[in-house]
């Protein structure tokens, strides 16, 4: 059963949009009938899960729209340079899908230092809150501002100056999250393409 809801789990990941883990699980384990199943898998399973149904079915759509999404962060690290902004998520890890948006972690003094930029650049933003851990039950609560970028929703979430230094815990893994400034980023790119071709 745990196998069976990381697959169904990977599968409404990469064909309903669904980035929350915990959300695709528990829909995953209704769709098999088995609610209240305690057999749930971890996420770093169900990542695994959509890594195998990303090459398995979406071989032929799934790695261009990676390198699309990879291109378009590119393009707005290069924007927000001043702010040191770092990949992070599945457009980094590989694992996008058709629904993924990119993440940037960018660093300012204060979170209305980003707010005037895109203010004074006339782009439109939403306000959030996202919750990160750190250490075992040391939670953050960070401002995002969230805006379309040409056809990609971007989520730029505003850390502290020295949060440079430490990266908040994966939901994933609960490893530090990974994070790739431009350079990084751009040898994705080039190892796509070695790839196929």
């Amino acid at each position: 059963m745990r196998v069976r809801i990381a697959q169904e789990a990977a599968r409404i990941i990469a064909e309903e949009g669904i980035d929350d883990y915990l959300l695709a699980k528990r829909k995953a384990a209704q769709h098999l009938g088995s609610p209240d199943t305690r057999h749930m898998p971890r996420n770093v399973e169900i990542e695994d899960a959509l890594v195998d149904y990303q090459r398995l079915f979406q071989s032929a759509t799934q790695p261009q729209r990676l390198d699309e999404l990879r291109r378009a962060a590119i393009t707005s690290m290069q924007f927000f340079e001043q702010f040191r902004p770092r990949l992070v998520g599945s457009v980094l890890t590989g694992t996008a899908t058709e629904y993924s948006e990119i993440t940037l972690h960018v660093f300012a003094d204060t979170a209305e230092e980003l707010a005037l930029f895109l203010m004074d650049h006339q782009i439109p933003f939403d306000t959030e809150q996202r919750r990160f851990r750190f250490e075992r039950d040391s939670w953050v609560e960070l401002p995002a501002y969230r805006f379309m970028a040409g056809k990609n929703h971007l989520e730029l979430v505003v850390f502290p100056l020295q949060g440079r230094r430490e990266a908040p815990r994966s939901p994933v893994d609960g490893r530090p999250m990974e994070r790739a400034g431009v350079a990084a980023v751009e040898m994705l790119l080039h190892g796509i393409k070695e790839a196929s071709g």
